[in-house]
């Protein structure tokens, strides 16, 4: 997964918006209070500094 900007919203197919970046930045910058768990499902989404 490349850098999402803290801006970016997925839409999803019906029609709800989901802030995806505010989420990853948020994650990340409190990533050392998230559960084991937590951390591996977004390791194996692909997201680097949470492995």
């Amino acid at each position: 997964m490349g850098p999402v900007s803290r801006s970016h919203v997925e839409v999803l197919p019906d029609g709800t918006e989901v802030k995806l970046g505010v989420f990853l930045s948020n994650a990340k910058s409190r990533r050392g209070k998230l559960t084991a768990d937590k951390l591996q499902t977004l390791a194996e989404l692909g997201l680097d500094w949470a492995a």
